[in-house]
């Protein structure tokens, strides 16, 4: 997991550096050279491509890419901490969704930690002014649909090994993004053609590692680590992309990290 955290803060901030470009270019590039990546090792080891799940592996792979589509919107859109920062009410989804669909249950203690992100996202709105309606509602559906996907990965279980996982997610985003930057193309310049090749790598070890984490541990163990990736989010945005933050927007920041990492140790 921290091999992931890692990973993904370098391909965030890529994407934030690669902003005006379209979306689903983004998605495109960042998800065709890992999709290369699996293929090729998938091949090398002799893993079936298919998998043994493939109702639920297509089901992740589209959920997967709506989430990463609606993240590389908002990041557009909203401070980049803040974007990083939001998107991690996804465990208040995923525990609501694991009731219904993994039969789980929510005691008053974890709600209550529910309660305290949603306060921290109240304050987020209410004193940075950059943060607007729309970003604040698609970073909320981001959140819902990455919720959504660990869900699907906990009923994926240890039944389809993780390249197949990630391959499945990786090929559907390639698919989706290449499909619709055909109407929406805009050239890169440069230097930003390495960085929208190097975006796929490292989304690559970040998705590989993270999901073999949730395959082989509990959620309690790993899932804190994933919260420093907030942390790196806001040193990035602060040193490299000049965002100022207020006390009370950093407050909002803080009890979203701390409610669900009390979630986490309330649940274990």
């Amino acid at each position: 997991m921290l091999i992931s955290v890692f990973a993904f803060t370098i391909m965030n901030t890529l994407i934030k550096y690669l902003q005006h470009l379209p979306a689903f270019e983004l998605v495109f590039f960042r998800s065709i050279s890992s999709s290369i990546i699996c293929f090729f090792l998938l091949t090398k080891q002799g893993i079936p491509v298919l998998g043994n799940q493939r109702k639920l592996l297509i089901t992740r792979g589209l959920v997967g890419v709506t989430a990463m589509f609606l993240f590389f919107a908002v990041i557009k859109l909203i401070p980049f901490g803040s974007a990083v920062s939001l998107r991690y009410i996804s465990p208040i989804f995923a525990g609501i969704l694991a009731i219904f669909i993994l039969k789980e249950r929510i005691t008053p203690l974890q709600w209550g930690c529910f309660f305290l992100a949603f306060i921290g996202v109240l304050l987020i709105k209410g004193f940075d002014t950059r943060v607007s309606f729309l970003g604040l509602g698609l970073i909320i559906l981001s959140a819902f649909f990455s919720g959504m996907v660990y869900i699907i990965i906990r009923k994926i279980g240890q039944r389809d090994h993780p390249l197949v996982v990630v391959n499945y997610f990786m090929f559907t985003a390639t698919c989706v993004g290449g499909l619709f930057t055909i109407f929406n193309w805009q050239s890169p310049v440069g230097i930003e053609w390495v960085i929208l090749l190097s975006m796929g790598i490292f989304g690559f070890f970040g998705q590989l590692f993270m999901t073999k984490a949730y395959q082989i541990a509990s959620i309690g163990t790993v899932a804190p680590m994933k919260y420093l990736e907030a942390a790196f989010a806001l040193l990035v945005g602060w040193f490299w992309f000049g965002e100022g933050y207020t006390i009370l927007g950093l407050v909002g920041i803080g009890l979203i990290i701390f409610g669900m990492l009390l979630n986490i140790y309330v649940k274990k």
